[in-house]
């Protein structure tokens, strides 16, 4: 493994690169607030579920997509992923991290990736700083887990070691849907977490909120 590129990525996608990660809960809020997320039990439950079959998953296809396209085919690709965004909610945190993501790597790494969605963003300078695919992918499906434990130990609140424990848990769940995802192709995209989705979509008129999603 190169030392490198695990430190690249760990950079990439620790809570200090300013994408702006902590202000989006990804729909969480919302649960959270009509209370169908009150313990660390609960929100395993809801994680494991986006992880395996929703946005986790469907996120980490579009990397994988992203890294392996050819130049001209990234823009289908970045348009594809719009299109799959369930909300203007979901539509807003993809677009807007994925700016800002791109914003910094084109500026410290000399990159040009001009305005990405986010797992697009982060395929595509992979693949242009030459980063292990596979390894890209599961760390940026752990951030993803690690953000959205971070939200709700904000909101329900939880305890910071209850949290890390939970992240400690997902790892093999993480790991494996980063390996299942290997050689998948936009034509794999699915999603079965429509709660998670109305949720979204719900946190948009929501009265009161800390959170933009």
């Amino acid at each position: 493994m190169n030392t490198d590129a695990v430190l690249t990525l760990t950079q990439w996608l620790s809570p200090g690169f300013p994408v702006g990660a902590f202000a989006y809960s990804h729909g969480l809020e919302r649960v959270i607030d009509a209370g169908g997320i009150t313990s660390v039990t609960t929100l395993e439950h809801w994680l494991r579920d986006i992880i395996e079959h929703g946005s986790g998953r469907s996120d980490l296809v579009l990397l994988r997509a992203a890294y392996d396209a050819d130049n001209k085919d990234v823009a289908g690709i970045d348009a594809l992923a719009e299109a799959f965004a369930a909300s203007s909610g979901r539509l807003i945190e993809t677009c807007d991290q994925g700016a800002a993501f791109a914003r910094t790597v084109d500026a410290v790494w000399d990159t040009r990736l001009g305005t990405l969605t986010y797992p697009v963003a982060v395929g595509r300078a992979a693949r242009v700083c030459g980063l292990p695919q596979d390894l890209t992918a599961a760390m940026y499906l752990h951030a993803f887990a690690a953000n959205l434990i971070s939200a709700a130990v904000r909101l329900v609140p939880l305890g910071q070691t209850g949290g890390q424990d939970l992240l400690a848990r997902l790892a093999p769940l993480t790991t494996s849907v980063a390996e299942a995802t290997a050689g998948s192709t936009p034509d794999d995209l699915t999603s079965a977490c429509f709660a998670a989705d109305i949720a979204s979509m719900q946190h948009e008129t929501q009265y009161s909120k800390v959170f933009r999603t």
